[in-house]
């Protein structure tokens, strides 16, 4: 192993490039697959002769599992050690991929998909917390920079990788593909990037927390997706959820060290923002969801043509959003936070002119460049406001939940939005049923969305920014969560391995 010391790798060396290379291609392997199986679902489903709820739960059981313990996984990195638990998260994302990739039925590959959100929960916030422990404080925000930029290549790239593997190897391929950048990540990590840990992390961990939060999550997706077909153990399930959601809070009101503090949510800011993270995200994730079976399905698109449409919004948002966080630092952010949801509402009702003659240039583009130019204008205040609401000493923790949130909300919705849609069983292999059930979608996202500008219109005013404050990095922006919190501006002081998922609190 390489000698450097953690906090005094310097980006130009030979350890500060292969420290990089690591983290952003573990990252990076997350941001694929969250991206890419999305344009191999109507595959899967055709292959696996599954249901609709099959499909849902390919989707929501990564979700789930990631949702849950993202916050626990941050804390198993600062107390055994930032490398040794990212690696751990790789390997373990690898073995469920290839459980994944070769499931011979639909049941299986949701609990191999569950298997690889824990992966993904021990990898992801051990990535950033590892670039801002090891580099020099005076490399840090140009590492940070270079992670984010190449993690947002690799959003872009997903849906077109997904696309072309569906339509090409096959679906399969999406999942066994990150076998060998597994293998090489881990094999990187364990050679060039020095061990860190947090020297003050002590006490016991919020697993009681961890687990009702996923077991009341599961309950209640299991709920919204059973809502039209059982109807009777949606109901109990249901109930179940609400009994586990409160065990949650009351669990977490009496930890010493919860895993969300929940005195963070008696800052307003700091919960307006939060529902309007939940509602935007929610509706990006049915977006996506419905839009990969409208095209493939209704429109008869190619995987490959499908994976194209919402490459726009992850183009933006590589382009641009950098300048959206320099206005919204300007100009406050209550007005981005209110425009661009409308702008990306306005966005997905163009979607309504997708059908079965569709255009990608004429009916995809416009509606795909509409969607994307209001989440470039969101997605930087929306997180810098969530960090500014709170102490810097706890923006880790804030961008965490915040992060959590946001997959929770796709999570609810891609359980939730069928069944409002009346789309369920085998439905979404008939081009008659999907154009349907797409308009009700698109509709009922498009209100989402508004009203994620309503909410940040009327109650997102925050006071004047705090001298310190803590950037967010826009370029590495996905589809299913906000950015992480990256280093504090140079100057202020920030201690290493404290940022996204890295905080003590969160413990």
């Amino acid at each position: 192993m390489d000698s450097a010391r953690a906090g005094e790798v310097t980006l130009s060396s030979t350890t500060g490039r292969w420290v990089l290379f690591a983290t952003v291609l573990g990252s990076s392997m997350v941001l694929l697959d969250g991206t890419a199986v999305n344009v191999a679902l109507p595959r899967i489903g055709a292959d696996l002769d599954s249901s609709l709820a099959g499909l849902q739960w390919a989707v929501n059981a990564y979700l789930l599992t990631l949702a849950g313990l993202i916050l626990l996984g941050g804390s198993l990195g600062d107390r055994y050690g930032r490398r040794r638990i990212f690696v751990v998260g790789v390997l373990w994302f690898a073995v469920s991929s290839a459980m994944c990739g070769l499931a011979p039925s639909a049941p299986l590959l949701v609990g191999a998909r569950g298997l690889q959100g824990i992966g993904g929960a021990l990898l992801t916030p051990g990535s950033l917390a590892i670039i801002q422990a090891v580099f020099r404080p005076q490399d840090r925000a140009a590492a940070v920079g270079t992670w984010a930029g190449l993690g947002g290549v690799a959003g872009a790239v997903g849906p077109l990788l997904g696309g072309w593997l569906a339509g090409g190897p096959g679906w399969r391929w999406v999942f066994l593909i990150n076998l060998p950048f597994a293998v090489l990540t881990a094999a990187v990590a364990v050679r060039h990037v020095p061990e860190n840990r947090d020297e003050s992390a002590s006490g016991r961990f919020d697993v009681p927390g961890a687990v009702l939060a996923a077991l009341s999550l599961c309950s209640l997706t299991y709920a919204l997706t059973a809502a039209s077909t059982h109807p009777f153990a949606a109901l109990v399930t249901g109930g179940a959820a609400v009994a586990l959601g409160a065990a949650f809070v009351v669990t977490e009101a009496r930890s010493p060290r919860p895993m969300v503090p929940l005195g963070l949510f008696r800052v307003r800011l700091f919960s307006y923002t939060n529902v309007v993270t939940v509602l935007i995200y929610g509706a990006l994730a049915a977006v996506s969801f419905f839009l990969v079976l409208q095209l493939q399905t209704t429109a008869g698109f190619s995987p490959l043509l499908a994976g194209l449409a919402l490459l726009p919004l992850t183009l933006l948002m590589l382009a641009f959003s950098s300048r959206a966080a320099r206005l919204g630092k300007r100009i406050g952010p209550h007005v981005p936070l209110t425009a661009g949801p409308l702008v990306a509402a306005a966005g997905v009702l163009l979607m309504l002119r997708i059908g079965p003659d569709a255009s990608y240039f004429a009916d995809v583009l416009p509606a795909g460049i509409g969607l994307g130019a209001g989440m470039t204008l969101l997605v930087a205040p929306l997180t810098a406001t969530v960090l500014d609401s709170v102490d810097v000493g706890r923006a880790g923790t804030a961008s965490g939940i915040n992060n959590a949130a946001a997959r929770t909300g796709g999570l609810v919705s891609v359980a939730a939005i069928p069944s409002i849609v009346g789309l369920s069983g085998d439905e979404y292999r008939s081009p008659a049923d999907v154009d349907a059930a797409f308009h009700g979608a698109m509709l009922t996202c498009a209100g989402l969305l508004a009203a994620a500008a309503a909410t940040a219109w009327v109650l997102v005013r925050p006071a004047a920014p705090a001298p310190e404050t803590v950037d967010a990095v826009c370029r590495s922006c996905s589809l299913s969560a906000p950015p992480p919190a990256a280093e504090r501006e140079p100057g202020h002081g920030a201690k290493p391995g404290r940022g996204a998922w890295g905080n003590p609190d969160a413990q």
